[in-house]
């Protein structure tokens, strides 16, 4: 991947930032070398301002098994989290609906209210939103908290996910605005309109490291979703998502791939590990895109996790090379 240096500051900074963790990339169980580090100190305030605007970031995409047992998918995703940590990880995501069995019916039952901010958290009414906020303020991170069923005041049923910050403050939400509604004959029927109600906006979150964008498995669908999250500054889109075994096999990896080309940017998609015992069969392969649109990393069905380093400003070289933001013929494009 190309890296660009803006001063000598930023050169030395990222040696030293990296020389404090592992420089490996952990790939559904297997380990690769990705680079030896030096390590170094360094003082000047050009580093230290350096330090607190870098654009690198290192992702954990947390491909865990899910089953029926709440808590234990709770503890499930804390070991997953506290592993990716382990590995250096700065931004952590879960899959899609990782608390709960991927099912219409199961969906209501799961589902507990989301707090707006932090200080309204009831560990006993929101288990699984306090888990996130304790842990990202734990661990120092940011969480991407794959997506779990929500239900608000008036009964409504929504698909997740929640955002996290390194002080365990909620600042971003985002419900799912496609819902999973489809008819393969033959193969496979579902129906989240059933017992969900599809969100209405979408959702981008600053970071130190740059904007990033956050939709949910169907949403990957629509590019237009994908447009809107780029104008509003996203250089990374993550989608938890749970393709199954009838659309993963032709789509999941093409559409990651898709989303990164057009909008330029990196592109994580995050499974639930298949479940043989399930009746929805996840299809894994948890993925990490380049905005060239180069596999970074991925895996295979089990429980696993995909770990990168990647460079934000990465973004702005391919879109100055290619720059087709400035090249549209928004005149066209219009309906008749």
């Amino acid at each position: 991947m190309l890296t660009r240096f803006r001063t000598s500051a930023r050169t030395l900074l990222r040696t030293a930032k990296n020389a404090k963790v592992s420089p490996q990339q952990l790939v559904g169980g297997g380990l690769s070398t990705v680079g030896a580090w030096s390590t170094a100190k360094f003082f000047s305030a050009e580093a230290k301002q350096a330090q607190s605007s870098s654009s690198k970031v290192k992702v954990a995409l947390c491909q865990i098994l899910c089953g029926d047992d709440k808590l234990k998918n709770i503890d499930t995703a804390r070991t997953a989290v506290q592993d990716a940590v382990k590995a250096g990880a700065n931004l952590v995501v879960l899959p899609e609906v990782w608390n709960s069995p991927y099912d219409t019916k199961c969906f209501p039952v799961y589902a507990e209210p989301i707090p707006d901010s932090a200080k309204d958290l009831d560990p006993k009414n929101h288990p699984t939103t306090a888990f996130l906020i304790q842990t990202a303020k734990e661990n120092g991170i940011y969480l991407i908290g794959g997506s779990y069923p929500e239900k608000d005041q008036s009964g409504k049923v929504y698909n997740t996910c929640v955002i996290v910050n390194p002080d365990g403050e909620i600042i971003g939400k985002h419900r799912k605005v496609h819902l999973f509604d489809i008819d393969v004959p033959g193969k496979i029927t579902f129906k989240e309109s059933d017992t969900l109600t599809a969100g209405n906006t979408s959702t981008t979150f600053e970071t130190p490291y740059g904007t990033i964008g956050v939709a949910i498995c169907y949403d990957i669908r629509f590019p237009e979703l994908s447009m809107i999250m780029r104008r509003e500054g996203a250089k990374l889109l993550v989608y938890p998502g749970a393709f199954n075994m009838t659309t993963g096999p032709a789509h999941w990896e093409l559409l990651a791939r898709a989303r990164a080309v057009d909008n330029q940017c990196f592109v994580a998609s995050v499974s639930p590990a298949r479940n043989p015992d399930a009746s929805y069969q996840a299809w894994g392969h948890t993925t990490l895109v380049s905005p060239w649109g180069k596999i970074i990393g991925t895996t295979d069905h089990a429980a696993s996790m995909v770990v990168a380093e990647i460079d934000l400003d990465d973004v702005e070289e391919v879109r100055e090379g290619i720059p087709v933001s400035k090249q549209k013929r928004s005149d066209i494009y219009v309906s008749p």
